[in-house]
């Protein structure tokens, strides 16, 4: 019996260019949960910001935040447990990040802590960033001041991110996990959206055969393969739907299934 749901936000819950989820996602949600089986955002998204998309039911949810880096359990945003986290090595963290801040390309770097973004203080991305994300931010002087683990190194690239992976993935690619996040960003971490589901069973005592999981592009390939029953979205790669031969054009209509399944029972 399936009894953890994690599933992917852009492009798989939330169409690209959409910014709000479909209202009918949030009942469907609570009628898994009385049912006993538990839902997770699955993102590169800070957990105050998943917190924020999913406002209804948000203490109702486990969260698989920063790509894996970092992973919540359901309550409220003050006590929710953390039930894991995958800090970077602080020098290489912060060697990325200056080599990010020292390359001639129009980008953002942005450092992830906990449920913390930083970003350098005058930055003229600190108001874009802010409205975009919903991010809780806080400005430094140095990143070398930030005094909590670190989760994540990215960059935002005013031209998108494939002129900043060619620079840094020769030096940065083997001794991070590298993942293209939505337009525009790269981020590094050590963490995979698959390591993280990983940790999210181990958490919660659940074996793969007891997960699904829902996905539309290659970065929630890890997470695919990790989960008993993996659906992939109709719109994705056609190499993708090949690998996996569950195919979902509306996660919604496949958790209406799903509830379907279990309350007949």
């Amino acid at each position: 019996m399936i009894k953890l749901i994690a599933s992917d936000i852009d492009g798989t819950l939330l169409p690209y260019g959409q910014k709000e989820l479909n209202p009918r996602l949030f009942p469907l949600i609570e009628r898994l949960w009385a049912r006993g089986v538990l839902f997770c955002p699955a993102s590169g998204r800070q957990y105050h910001s998943l917190r924020r998309l999913f406002a209804p039911i948000a203490d109702h949810l486990a969260y698989l935040c920063e790509n894996g880096a970092i992973l919540y359990g359901p309550g409220p945003e003050e006590t929710a447990p953390v039930l894991a986290q995958t800090p970077m090595p602080r020098e290489a963290a912060l060697a990325l990040a200056e080599e990010m801040c020292s390359t001639p390309l129009p980008g953002h770097v942005v450092i992830t802590a906990g449920n913390m973004s930083y970003l350098l203080r005058g930055s003229p991305f600190l108001e874009p960033f802010r409205r975009h994300t919903g991010n809780r931010i806080t400005q430094v002087d140095a990143f070398s001041q930030i005094d909590e683990p670190i989760l994540k190194v990215s960059v935002y690239g005013e031209e998108g991110p494939d002129p900043w992976q060619a620079v840094l993935a020769p030096r940065w690619a083997e001794r991070f996990h590298m993942a293209k996040a939505g337009a525009g960003w790269l981020d590094f971490t050590l963490s995979d959206k698959g390591s993280g589901l990983r940790q999210l069973c181990s958490a919660l005592h659940l074996t793969p055969e007891e997960t699904a999981a829902f996905g539309d592009n290659y970065n929630d390939v890890a997470m695919l393969d990790y989960a008993g029953a993996a659906y992939l979205m109709e719109g994705s790669d056609p190499a993708l739907k090949a690998r996996f031969p569950r195919h979902c054009a509306s996660v919604e209509d496949t958790l209406e299934e799903m509830l379907a399944a279990l309350e007949a029972k």
